[in-house]
């Protein structure tokens, strides 16, 4: 019996040697994305990027008539994305990316829970709101957004991904290649390597783990900031982790 064998056996923890490599992830190339609110400008660059990744992609509306109009137009028609209502999106996606407005947020999600179940739910939901001196977070009752979908969704493995990324950037179909870091957040780690693996998908992009899902309120209110950047410089600034 090997020392790190022995050692896990007797209740230690593995040696950092014996760890498994964090940018070991798995293939996601065969799975479903499903992305509610994937008519408006987050959710459809994203669906647009994942499906000329070579995901399958399916996004959904509160009218189905609306998502297949939006799914058939010059962006994501020739990527081959499906249209559907939310709940008939929910239902046949096996990962499902929420890109609704923070407004509707909770109103959305509580009406697909039944739909949600056993999924994994990817929230990238940022709660802001603006007045004159520009955007600010605001904090949920249950912390942040991705709480709240958790909160909303009991039967549901929700994470929280894709907060900080340009929709500009990625609806430009001449843009190759987005180059920036995508954190994720969650409670199960195997969850949390299913979306880093998709976000890698795109060319120019990581998936980093960033700690659990208590900690969403923080990844959610830096994109009041990085709004602050992009107008101060006329930029579509991201994240990109230094020493990874």
């Amino acid at each position: 019996m090997s020392d790190a064998t022995e050692g896990q056996q007797q209740g230690q923890q593995p040696t950092r040697s014996a760890r498994k490599d964090p940018w070991e992830l798995p293939d996601v190339s065969g799975l479903v994305v499903g992305v509610l609110g994937g008519t408006g400008d987050q959710g459809r660059g994203l669906a647009y990027r994942l499906a000329r990744a070579g995901q399958k992609v399916i996004i959904g509306s509160r009218r189905a008539e609306r998502a297949r109009a939006i799914a058939a137009d010059g962006l994501l028609g020739p990527a081959g994305v499906e249209g559907a209502d939310n709940a008939a999106c929910a239902r046949r996606s096996d990962v499902v990316i929420v890109a609704v407005p923070w407004e509707g947020h909770a109103a959305t999600l509580s009406a697909l829970r039944a739909e949600l179940a056993g999924k994994l739910v990817v929230d990238c939901v940022n709660p802001l709101a603006f007045d004159k001196r520009g955007a600010f977070a605001v904090r949920p009752p249950e912390g942040s957004a991705a709480e709240q979908a958790a909160a909303l969704l009991p039967d549901s493995r929700v994470t929280c991904a894709f907060n900080h990324l340009s929709a500009v950037l990625l609806q430009d179909p001449a843009v190759d290649r987005i180059d920036t870091d995508v954190l994720v957040l969650g409670d199960s780690r195997a969850d949390c390597e299913t979306v880093q693996a998709l976000a890698g998908r795109i060319p120019g992009m990581r998936g980093i783990f960033a700690g659990r899902l208590r900690t969403a309120h923080q990844v959610e209110a830096l994109v009041a900031n990085l709004i602050s950047v992009n107008r101060r410089y006329k930029a579509h600034a991201g994240l990109r982790l230094t020493d990874l």
